[in-house]
Parts: C-alpha cells; structure tokens; sequence
C-alpha cells in the first residue's frame, strides 16, 4: 500500500486533487455561516477542503473487512453524583448578560405571528 500523503500539506497543487469543492460551494457556506472571505482565501478553502475530501475517499478504499467497529476510544464509565439542591442564580445574576432585558424577563424574538400560527 502506498503511503497515506498528508491532507494538511499545502505544498501539494490543486491539480492533484479532484476539484470536489468549488468556490462557488465556498461562497455560499461562506455567506450561510456569515463569513467575510477574499478571493484568496475562498479559493484556498476550496483547495484545502478538496484535499480533505480526497484523503476521506481513500479511507473509504481501506479494506477494513474483519475490524471490529470502534465505539470510542476509551471506556466511558457513568460518574454519577448524588442529587443535592444548589442555590440558583437570582434574577439580576441571570439577566446580567442578557443583550435586552425586558422588565425582568429575558426578550426574545417573536416566534408567532399575530393570528397565533408558527
């Protein structure tokens, strides 16, 4: 088998890698996630994230017939503690870091229109 390469290596061409993501697909994840990229940085995302998705499709050729399905890496154990009531926070103390408070209440965007319907 040969050698995985590495898909952090920038030093790689784009032209070795299949053009999976295009910087179209960037700039509309970009603009979903409400983030300002350059011309530069889109096309270098795209790159990047082409090289990851190449990397993932030769995992995906991996012959893994036979191994065992890893759950987790470590045993989880369930640390319980017992069930003991703790003061909460007062009102000021949960309000303190609201952005707008409304006579002491938390304000949030109206979720129902006026007729009552979502």
């Amino acid at each position: 088998m040969s050698p995985t390469p590495d898909p952090t290596d920038t030093n790689r061409s784009a032209a070795a890698t299949d053009p999976a993501v295009t910087e179209e697909q960037v700039r509309r994840v970009a603009k979903l996630a409400r983030l300002a990229l350059s011309d530069a940085q889109i096309a270098d995302h795209a790159a990047n994230l082409g090289r990851i998705l190449a990397y993932v499709r030769q995992l995906d050729e991996v012959d893994a017939d036979g191994v065992e399905p890893l759950l987790h890496p470590v045993t989880a154990e369930a640390r319980l503690r017992p069930d003991e009531p703790t003061p909460g926070l007062t009102q000021t103390e949960a309000l303190a870091n609201a952005p707008e408070p409304e006579r002491g209440c938390f304000r949030v965007p109206e979720v129902l229109d006026q007729t009552g319907g979502a």
